[in-house]
């Protein structure tokens, strides 16, 4: 039997033998998949709001502070986002690096 040249360029068996491509853009992002939500909770859940409001002076923290009022806020400040998700991004090296010593 001769193989002809449709035979070998049938496009649906190319894509069946080669995995399935993941996103490289976000591979190394540790916040890639958490919540702002979740973010701001833990933190509150850690810190509490005196000492959030230390750490970031930001209104939404200090005055009257609930959870729905700082995802407004964040959502729409993409500074005060950003410094909220570095502490974030902190807490969980500072949690990492205490459990790591405490193992010894």
């Amino acid at each position: 039997m001769k193989s002809t040249s449709t035979d070998l360029a049938n496009p649906s068996d190319t894509q069946a033998e080669q995995p399935p491509v993941t996103p490289q853009k976000q591979r190394h992002n540790p916040l890639h998949g958490i919540t702002l939500e979740t973010i701001v909770t833990e933190l509150v859940t850690h810190y509490g709001w005196a000492e959030l409001v230390e750490r970031i002076p930001l209104r939404c923290f200090s005055n009257d502070p609930s959870i729905t009022s700082s995802l407004k806020f964040l959502r729409k400040t993409p500074w005060a986002r950003a410094k909220v998700e570095g502490l974030y991004e902190f807490m969980q090296r500072e949690t990492r690096r205490l459990e790591a010593g405490d193992k010894y």
